[in-house]
């Protein structure tokens, strides 16, 4: 038999991890979350994670550096950081955007190291 729920999420009432990204629908292999009006900033540490991400830009610009290729992201842009590979964001302007894990980042808190 096959999985038959169905989730609706408010943003709104989503809880917000400790780097200030919003949790929004989570399945068994893939979950979403939201940016959402994140602040320019300097570079942050490069970091790894245990799950691929795939982002969609809504609005602003960000520097993407995976693996030592910097890549500059724009509204209309999407992204896809592969399980594992080094990377840091810098935001370059109040930047929102989606992104989705997989498997999901929130899990055993994952996205909070």
């Amino acid at each position: 038999m096959s999985d038959t729920s169905v989730k609706k999420v408010d943003s709104s009432y989503s809880p917000t991890g400790k780097l200030g990204q919003k949790y929004l629908a989570s399945g068994k292999n893939v979950a979403m979350r939201l940016w959402e009006n994140e602040p320019p900033e300097e570079d942050k540490q490069p970091t790894q994670r245990e799950y691929e991400t795939v982002g969609f830009v809504i609005n602003g610009r960000a520097e993407l550096d995976i693996e030592g290729q910097k890549i500059l992201l724009e509204k209309g842009n999407s992204w896809v950081v592969p399980k594992g590979a080094r990377h840091s964001y810098k935001i370059l302007e109040t930047f929102t955007a989606i992104e989705a894990t997989s498997p999901p980042a929130q899990v055993h808190g994952r996205d909070e190291n």
